[in-house]
């Protein structure tokens, strides 16, 4: 992998591609968590692959790609979920969620879902690469640019968070 990555700092646009599509679905859900639909979280993939290949030249350690360019679509789901906020003066609206007959897993989908919302960002990008991206301390540190300290304070505050909000019952 970092001789693609070496190759695609090069300018090889079929390294960079290659090295984008392993990476394509992990962009994806990170991107869906924050925007929370479909059509927002492409476009978020789709800025991600413009600003990962525009800015290949400058990252520092080919090893740590994967690291970086998670760290690229957190910063493009938040830029959108900013201009959204701008531009259409969001009000907070409860999804929707219809259906007749409800298996576990959805509920279970549900529940971590609205259990997300009670999180600020911050806390909800180091749960997510924590469990979702399985990134350690230090990974999830250079990632967001923070103290390793700090990564694990915010994990352990928001697992808290969580913790209390299961515990208390509060309807969803």
């Amino acid at each position: 992998m970092v001789e693609l990555v070496k190759k695609a700092q090069k300018g090889s646009k079929q390294a960079f591609l290659s090295l984008f599509q392993k990476y394509e679905e992990d962009i994806y859900r990170m991107a869906f968590v924050y925007v929370k639909n479909q059509n927002d979280a492409l476009d978020v993939v789709q800025e991600t692959a413009y600003r990962s290949f525009s800015t290949i030249k400058k990252l520092k350690e080919p090893k740590y790609f994967k690291t970086w360019i998670i760290k690229i679509a957190i910063n493009c789901s938040l830029d959108l979920l900013k201009k959204k906020r701008k531009d259409l003066q969001l009000k907070y609206e409860f999804e929707e969620y219809i259906a007749v007959e409800i298996r576990e897993d959805v509920e279970l989908e549900i529940t971590l879902h609205d259990l997300m919302e009670n999180l600020d960002e911050m806390e909800k990008s180091v749960i997510l690469l924590r469990f979702y991206e399985d990134l350690t301390f230090k990974e999830i540190a250079e990632t967001l640019d923070i103290p390793l300290g700090s990564a694990k304070t915010i994990l352990y505050r928001a697992l808290e968070k969580l913790r209390e909000k299961i515990r208390v019952g509060d309807d969803f």
